[in-house]
């Protein structure tokens, strides 16, 4: 696998991002396409229904997409709580519980080394953004293995 950093970390997943769902929002389209170029008499109701049901297959990608990246977030916070017990000082692991969950999720990209300092620096308020706390990672590691 390619060495990942800040500048490539977005996981795509491409059956998702580049087939699915694009293909959804083309089935999408043309019905309603198909639906406003329809004569009045000519069964608009049942046009109607494949646009509904064609919102509705979207929504559920969407929401299948959703739910695997709560599960993920989930587990990303429990492994980094068990790290942060092996790592960290107790004062500083138990005050690193105070972190939210989009700030645990980007420490996460820090060596074992640096995860302190960042700790600390996070808990002190010095990072305003997520981002800015993957941006301080000087010694990035990466997380292949995500949804």
């Amino acid at each position: 696998m390619p060495e990942q950093n800040y500048s490539n970390h977005v996981r795509w997943f491409p059956l998702f991002h580049f087939v699915v769902i694009p293909l959804l929002v083309l089935n999408f389209l043309s019905h309603l396409v198909r639906l406003f170029m329809a004569p009045p008499d000519s069964g608009r109701k049942t046009l109607a229904f494949w646009v509904l049901l064609s919102v509705v297959l979207i929504l559920m990608a969407l929401a299948s997409r959703l739910m695997a990246l709560k599960v993920q977030d989930r587990v990303i916070r429990l492994e980094e709580r068990l790290r942060y017990r092996e790592i960290l000082s107790q004062d500083l692991a138990e005050r690193a519980s105070g972190l939210s969950l989009k700030q645990i999720i980007a420490l996460r990209f820090a060596s074992d080394g640096e995860l302190p300092s960042l700790v600390e620096r996070t808990l002190n308020g010095e990072f305003t953004k997520p981002n800015d706390i993957k941006k301080a990672v000087k010694d990035w590691q990466g997380d292949h293995l995500r949804v």
